[in-house]
């Protein structure tokens, strides 16, 4: 069964195609710029990338239409008809209380997920725009939402909560909800595979080190707390987003510096973390060469985020009362030994024992841990776009 994964930003679609269940990727891409000047497709079919301008690439519409014509094209395409795509898996941001697990898409979905869009503005009408572009291109094919806040769902109340007004949760549904779920609940069960452990049995904690970045405790295999909260805004500190501050600095920065709700908001989301406090760049490896240069700021930058990501995990070793792995996902925490070295440091209280000579890896599923470290750390590469696939495939294959 052949399945398209897509993946749509506010100007941008990813997309994979593969073969399930094996999971035999066929091609992926990245379609960038769309709607604006020098848009262009990064087209692999194994090894080999393909680039193409797209200047009449206006919409998300426009945009599937031309993945779609290099899906099928003679010479870089991987299929010989369009009938040959079984089906469509949507990584979809935010389903708020509505949707606990992955969901075959009809019309009340697509209405659910367009209620949805207060709690995220930025994400959930990108992605719509790239449901709404496959249902009218490819009708008829049956395509499945797979939600970042699905897997957060089974945490307790008592950690969903925000000490507020209960009617605000009441009226409003102010509460965490979490995100990079499908990457945690990925490698949260990756990391057991790979340990011979049994997840019902096992305690974690998911490192998802990113552009985004948060953490998760993972309990029996289910999520019982995650750092990200009501938006993506809560938690660590990552490449423009500051995370935890102080509720009350929103209207001390807003007065002393005339800043409009929109303008602070921007500044938290946009200006702030890796970005805002080294003044150099949201990208890790620029902060790492300036701080290897001497820039303080930089320095700074790296020693708060390393705080931060020990400071998390020593919570949420506290709030299931222990823990048996500490796994490290995706860009940051697959490729930066020394961001892993550094937030494992100080944890020795907890059974945490890093051998420097294997944690020297990158972008591999590996013990990095010492053989008697009690806490075994792993680095597990993640792969959401596979989980959106074997989701999706399940779904369809229930329907036959």
């Amino acid at each position: 069964m052949k399945i398209l994964v897509v993946n749509t930003g506010s100007s941008s679609l990813k997309y994979r195609l593969l073969d399930m269940p094996e999971g035999l990727l066929l091609c992926k891409g990245l379609l960038e710029r769309i709607g604006l000047d020098g848009t262009r497709l990064k087209h692999q079919v194994g090894e080999n990338e393909h680039l193409f301008d797209a200047p009449d690439v206006k919409s998300h519409l426009d945009g599937v239409g031309f993945v779609l014509q290099k899906i099928l094209d003679k010479d870089v395409g991987v299929v010989g008809d369009v009938s040959e795509i079984t089906a469509v898996g949507h990584r979809t941001v935010h389903g708020g209380e509505h949707f606990a697990s992955s969901v075959r898409i009809s019309d009340e979905v697509v209405e659910t997920i367009r209620e949805c869009i207060p709690l995220a503005p930025l994400h959930n009408p990108p992605n719509l725009a790239g449901i709404e572009a496959t249902l009218n291109l490819l009708p008829g094919v049956p395509q499945v939402a797979v939600f970042d806040t699905a897997f957060h769902q089974t945490i307790p109340e008592h950690a969903y909560i925000y000490p507020l007004p209960y009617e605000l949760y009441e009226n409003h549904r102010v509460r965490r909800y979490g995100f990079h779920g499908t990457s945690h609940r990925y490698v949260s069960s990756k990391a057991c595979e790979f340990l011979g452990l049994d997840i019902t049995r096992t305690k974690i904690i998911t490192c998802h080190l990113g552009n985004g970045s948060s953490i998760a405790a993972v309990a029996s295999g289910k999520s019982v707390d995650t750092s990200m909260g009501f938006t993506p805004l809560e938690g660590l500190m990552m490449g423009t987003r500051c995370g935890d501050i102080d509720p009350s600095i929103h209207k001390f920065i807003s007065e002393a510096e005339d800043m409009s709700l929109v303008e602070l908001d921007n500044l938290l989301n946009r200006e702030s973390g890796f970005l805002g406090v080294s003044g150099v760049s949201s990208d890790i490896r620029d902060v790492h060469k300036a701080a290897d240069e001497g820039n303080v700021r930089a320095r700074l930058a790296l020693r708060i985020s390393n705080y931060r990501i020990r400071k998390y995990i020593g919570a949420y070793a506290a709030a299931m009362g222990g823990v048996d792995v500490i796994v490290f996902t995706a860009g940051i925490g697959e490729n930066n030994p020394d961001i892993r070295a550094a937030s494992c440091e100080g944890l020795e209280f907890l059974g945490v024992k890093l051998d420097q000579a294997r944690n020297d890896c990158r972008g591999e599923m590996k013990i990095i841990s010492s053989d008697d470290s009690r806490v075994k750390v792993v680095t597990v590469p993640t792969d959401e776009e596979l989980v959106i696939a074997s989701d999706t495939y399940k779904i369809v294959s229930e329907m036959e």
